[in-house]
């Protein structure tokens, strides 16, 4: 993160903000989307934090932690969209009529529901460290940071999130076994 950026911006600066926001809103409603599991409550999310992040900005004492502040506010954010009631709506994505299939066909397809059905039945708190770990790339005594918890328990809960996928695909892969040996 550019520390000259982060400094304009805390002093006002509208488009010094506008390219802070530019260079982290995808990766923002990358992680929120992985975080809610929903593509409307992620595009809350994220919005909900870049307004968080341009109203306390100024009171960020040190511009040099922009990253880990930025990112707690973002963890806040998804949890509180994830509070909220909201009518279940489909994600529905328009694909190509007769466009080249991608990747290994329908074996991707069915490990990516595996996959998606694993990371569905984990609790928030789980999937926000994985998450944060995993797909952002974060280290863990930075995930500790950002989410304000000890590490030790930054380390438990990756721990018992991947540990509770790894039953979840074992319990998707046991009826598929059994109808095979039929």
């Amino acid at each position: 993160m550019d520390l000259e950026l982060v400094e304009r911006a805390q002093r006002g600066d509208r488009s010094a903000f506008a390219l802070l926001a530019a260079g982290i809103a995808t990766r923002f409603l990358g992680v929120s989307r992985r975080i809610l599991r929903d593509i409307d409550l992620a595009e809350d999310a994220s919005q909900r934090a870049l307004v968080s992040i341009w109203r306390d900005l100024p009171q960020l004492r040190d511009p040099a932690r922009f990253d880990a502040w930025s990112y707690r506010l973002l963890v806040r954010a998804c949890y509180a969209e994830g509070q909220r009631s909201r009518r279940w709506a489909p994600n529905l994505h328009v694909l190509p009529v007769d466009g080249p299939a991608v990747g290994g066909g329908l074996d991707d397809v069915i490990a990516r529901d595996q996959l998606e059905r694993a990371i569905q039945r984990l609790s928030v708190d789980h999937r926000t460290v994985l998450v944060l770990h995993h797909y952002a790339d974060i280290p863990l005594d930075r995930v500790a940071q950002i989410l304000e918890i000890p590490v030790g328990t930054a380390y438990s809960r990756l721990h018992h999130a991947m540990r509770a996928m790894r039953a979840a695909l074992d319990a998707d892969e046991r009826p598929a076994a059994r109808e095979a040996s039929r």
